[in-house]
């Protein structure tokens, strides 16, 4: 098996507190670009409109299913974007990613608030890039 393409995570500041590095330089490997993940359902077709938690957990469940199709992991995502459906769900978001990533790796993110989803029940979509063997 090849080896972790080499990573350097940048630790600035504040960033720490809030689940993300500022910057991700990474050498090697092939960069591997996902689509938005969300979750109005759960793995069982149980409706999670409304619950802004378990859309978030569900979603990062899917994102693990599908890298680990690719051959990839959570820990291979190098940069983010986030969209929630309203600016007071950041704080939670927040919280819920930092128990995903090891709080020396965290990916590079951007967190944007929007009017809306392709699904009226979603409440969270995440699109990451990965970088991979």
């Amino acid at each position: 098996m090849a080896s972790r393409p080499e990573r350097t995570y940048l630790k600035g500041t504040w960033q720490r507190g809030r689940a993300f590095s500022p910057a991700v330089l990474t050498r090697g490997g092939n960069v591997l670009w996902i689509a938005g993940h969300g979750a109005h359902q759960d793995d069982d077709g149980n409706s999670l409109a409304g619950d802004f938690t378990a859309q978030t957990h569900q979603a990062f469940k899917n994102l693990r299913r599908t890298m680990a199709e690719a051959g990839a992991a959570l820990s291979d995502i190098v940069t983010m974007t986030v969209f929630i459906i309203d600016a007071r769900y950041g704080d939670e978001f927040t919280r819920i990613r930092g128990t995903y990533f090891d709080d020396d790796e965290y990916p590079a993110s951007a967190l944007i608030t929007v009017a809306g989803f392709a699904r009226s029940e979603m409440m969270v979509e995440i699109q990451p890039i990965a970088v991979v063997d």
